[in-house]
């Protein structure tokens, strides 16, 4: 059983709000050095960086983190539950490497001193031309964050890359940027905070090395502070080196998330350092803790106090009126260069608690702690967080708030489709809000730290999340993935991650691996499994932890480990071996088990071959689900990847099975790269949504399953096949109801009732003839709901939608326009696939089109796009700091054109 509550811990971007009346009063008395300035600043340096592509002539071999092991042609097409491999063996001394001066940046996050890391002397890569402040950039390109410098393409139609997606993402990369350190800033701490770095990045300031984090997934930070010039000119330069081989999807490659500059007082809160739980939770009252660690910067030791006042948010983030409690944490000693732990409690009555829509709300709170020293305030601390009860129970799963909640998750990659790994709010939104409307409740983060923006988003739209660090261990998967570093990273990277994730109040559970290796390897692997277990319960003792695995069985060492069983596939049966999950069960009455990959079904949204199999689920196959010429998968939906099932077949196991907690379905949307079973696409066939973010068939499906009170009908495939007269076309639909009838043309095919474990309803013997498709069905004997798809003319026209008129102009605000081809009626022509030009007047840009087709290796920038069974995107942005009206067009030979209106505002 677990009652827990977190929120997010981030520094205050504007600290005065933070202060009562009476702080403000005091901090004016206390002198001028507090009074002129926040005691904590955080900005953003997102803009005005400088990019190039690969080292200086000469100088790489000086510039490496390690030495890699070399490998052979990794290939493209294993298994995606493949059993990964022994490492490699490299002959390492140490010597010409940066490693040496990148691990100490690690040390904040290994408990044991004796296991952190000192620097050498020396200063390796300051003579390479690019960390120097004076050297000329001007020709390199301009940037502004996040940023992926593979997504733009062009895709390598050639050679063994499908698995990464098509996109060269590996290589050198290096930015530079000038900061501005004013005099002011002097005896402060200045910090570089890097979100996510992809991957083996180095920080040199003014010429001189300052550290790095490998991972290319986990955020970090590097301490500026030695050798900042306060008032002088000051130029970060940071070099990417990604791999290749180094993943089984698309990574990106890039400063792909937000970078900060954070400044603060010797004497503050650490990186993180808050850390807020709560307790005793009921409608009348809970008891909130505040944990703070205080880190002391100075040449003295210090006497530290802190204050902790809470507040209760509005929808829109702001606060509302005054705290509802506050906490006097016990004061303690700081020593010079160390640190010292607060803590506190104090009672919220009448909480408002965090849950899951539809039934609960996602409401926030936010501690403002202050910290004084020497009589004065030297940092400001904000902490967002929510107040809720979260318990597992190994009969009835997922209880939030006194409410069983079946988990109705899905899993996604990181990357947004045509933007790539660069991180997007508004993007990230777009996919939540279209999964929400699935009925998902649930993401699992695979098989990576996300990007800090999605779990905000998570937090406020309501998210319960499986927050996964690590894909693999010690065993590779790919010949340069992270098994290379995973030995001297792996504290590291796990405390650092749970470290910032802590306060959000959407993660649920903590995964330290995805379908590793050492699930083969017995005792060796458990023993593994039970140092990363150990590692996350000292960060958050409060949270469960959980692995996925595919292989190991109820009876092997690793599942003892695990505090939540998390099975990927093997709940339905995975590769004809029969389902695990009473074996769990019955070894693990006291665990509470869930699919942590359920499904993995494929398919191509909108192509529909033939002949259907009788068969609820069965693998993609030449002509028996897939089209080895087209590489398109069919989209009756009933079939998977080799190791997978149908939802249909998910639905009956999960049912039959009542005490699982529920599924993270493989995947939400379709990602970059692993494009199962065709590796010369460019992305996956996995996704209830397309690439584009149009929901393929399956998601109606899924909707009947996750919100069976609404009501609805959905008939696949559409009705316009001309020269399949006469023969047959079977006709599926997908609805909550339990009975329904089929009409073609006004003619009865029949009455259906389903039967246990049966999730859609089926005539699969219906004759092609052009005209209507008709449903009628009912629930519980009374009507519930009707539809109809009809024969449609030919493609005469386009048309353009916007999900939002007006955005805002600030460079990161988009709209997403759906373009259909319709017909003279205004109905969608759902064969088209017409080639269409995309143009834009006013002050907007198109930053990418697409359509959905995971064989479509049209580079994302490009303003023409072919529609994809009569739908394609294109993607608008407001061009910063602009406002005004922005026309989007589209044409097409012989179409009659098309045009949109978006209204950019100034931010």
């Amino acid at each position: 059983m677990l009652a827990i509550t977190y929120g997010k811990t981030a520094d205050s971007r504007a600290a005065w709000p933070g202060l009562s009346v009476l702080m403000i009063l005091l901090l004016v008395l206390s002198g001028p050095v507090f009074a002129q300035s926040a005691p904590r600043q955080r900005e953003s340096i997102n803009s005005g960086w400088r990019f190039t592509l690969g080292d200086p002539v000469g100088e790489t071999a000086e510039l490496r983190y390690d030495v890699r092991p070399a490998y052979d042609d990794a290939g493209d097409g294993k298994e995606a539950d493949a059993r990964p491999e022994e490492a490699a063996k490299v002959r390492r001394d140490g010597s010409g490497v940066l490693k040496p001066w990148i691990l100490p940046t690690a040390n904040p996050f290994i408990k044991d001193p004796a296991k952190r890391h000192v620097a050498p002397e020396g200063n390796p890569g300051g003579d390479v031309a690019y960390v120097q402040p004076g050297f000329d950039d001007s020709g390199w390109t301009l940037v502004d964050l996040p940023h992926d410098w593979a997504i733009a393409g062009p895709f390598l139609a050639q050679g063994p890359y499908g698995g990464m997606g098509r996109l060269k993402s590996w290589g050198v990369g290096w930015y530079r940027r000038a900061i501005d350190i004013p005099a002011s800033d002097k005896g402060k701490s200045i910090f570089l905070d890097v979100d996510g770095a992809m991957s083996y990045a180095t920080v040199w300031l003014n010429g001189q090395i300052v550290g790095g984090w490998p991972y290319g997934y986990n955020s970090w930070r590097v301490d500026l502070t030695k050798h900042i010039v306060p008032g002088g000119r000051n130029v970060l330069a940071i070099r990417l080196d990604n791999p290749p081989a180094s993943a089984r999807w698309y990574p990106g490659g890039g400063l792909y998330r937000d970078i900060w500059l954070t400044k603060a007082q010797p004497v503050r809160v650490a990186q993180w350092g808050s850390a807020v739980t709560t307790h005793d939770v009921s409608a009348a009252f809970a008891t909130v803790k505040v944990a703070l660690a205080i880190d002391n910067a100075g040449s003295e030791g210090a006497s530290v106090s802190a204050v902790t006042e809470i507040f209760a948010l509005d929808a829109s983030g702001k606060r509302k009126g005054r705290a509802v409690a506050r906490i006097d944490h016990a004061p303690g000693e700081a020593p010079a260069g160390g640190s010292v732990r607060l803590q506190g409690d104090a009672v919220v009555r009448q909480p408002q608690l965090w849950g899951p829509p539809p039934t609960q709300s996602p409401h926030l709170y936010l501690a403002v702690s202050t910290i004084r020293h020497g009589g004065r305030v030297s940092d400001v601390y904000e902490t967002r967080f929510g107040i809720r009860d979260v318990r597992f129970d190994p009969t009835q799963g997922l209880v939030v708030n006194g409410e069983r909640l079946r988990i109705q998750g899905v899993n996604n990659h990181h990357d947004l489709g045509a933007l790539g790994a660069a991180f997007n709010r508004r993007a990230a939104q777009r996919q939540l809000e279209i999964l929400r409307d699935m009925g998902v409740n649930a993401i699992r983060m695979s098989h990576n730290p996300p990007a800090p923006g999605l779990l905000d988003l998570t937090d406020a739209m309501g998210f319960l999340v499986m927050d996964e660090v690590f894909d693999s261990w010690e065993l590779k998967k790919t010949p340069l993935d992270f098994h290379l570093i995973f030995p001297e990273w792996r504290e590291a990277d796990l405390r650092s991650m749970i470290r910032r994730d802590r306060n959000h109040p959407s993660v649920i559970l903590w995964s330290v691996g995805n379908e590793v290796g050492e699930q083969y390897s017995g005792e060796a692997g458990a023993s593994l499994t039970r140092e990363l277990v150990m590692i996350a319960k000292d960060e958050d003792p409060s949270r469960l932890t959980t692995l996925a695995m595919n292989f190991a069985k109820a009876d092997m060492p690793m599942p003892r480990e695990a505090e939540v069983i998390s099975l990927n596939y093997q709940g339905a049966g995975i590769r004809g071996i029969i389902g695990q999950y009473p074996a769990f069960h019955a070894a693990f009455p006291d665990k509470v088990i869930l699919s942590s990959e359920s499904a993995s079904a494929l398919s191509s949204r909108g192509e529909y071959l033939f002949p259907v199999a009788g068969a609820i689920s069965g693998p993609v196959r030449p002509y028996s689900g897939g089209d080895p010429v087209t590489h398109q998968v069919s989209a009756y939906e009933m079939h998977a990847a080799d190791f997978g099932s149908s939802p249909d077949r998910v639905f009956a196991s999960d049912d039959q099975h009542p005490y699982v907690a529920g599924e993270f379905v493989w995947t939400g949307f379709d990602y970059l790269g692993e494009p199962t079973p065709y590796y010369t696409s460019r992305s996956s066939y996995s996704g209830i949504i397309d690439l584009a973010g149009f929901p393929k068939d399956r998601f109606w499906l899924y909707q009947a399953r996750w919100r069976p009170d609404l009501k609805f009908a959905h008939i696949l495939p559409h009705w316009t096949w001309p020269g399949r007269e006469g023969q047959v076309t079977p006709v599926h639909v997908f609805s909550s109801a339990d009975e329904a009838e089929l009409f073609v043309n006004g003619v009865s095919q029949g009455k259906i009732k389903k039967r246990d474990y049966e999730y859609r309803f089926r005539w699969d013997y219906v004759t092609y003839a052009p005209g209507e498709v008709r449903v009628e069905t009912w629930k519980q004997g009374k009507p519930w709901a009707q539809a109809s798809v009809a024969t449609t003319g030919a493609a005469a026209a386009l048309a353009l939608k916007p999900d939002r008129a007006v955005i805002a102009g600030d460079g990161q605000d988009l709209s997403f326009v759906t373009l259909s081809v319709v017909d003279a009626k205004g109905a969608m022509v759902r064969p088209a696939k017409d080639p269409v030009r995309f143009s834009i007047e006013g002050p907007g840009e198109i930053v990418a089109t697409d359509n959905g087709d995971p064989t479509d290796m049209t580079a994302f920038p490009s303003h023409q796009r072919q529609a994809f069974n009569g739908l394609a995107l294109v993607i608008v942005r407001g061009l910063p700091g602009q406002s005004g009206r922005v026309t989007v067009r589209a044409e097409a030979d012989g179409l009659a054109p098309a045009s949109a209106v978006i209204t950019v505002q100034k931010p």
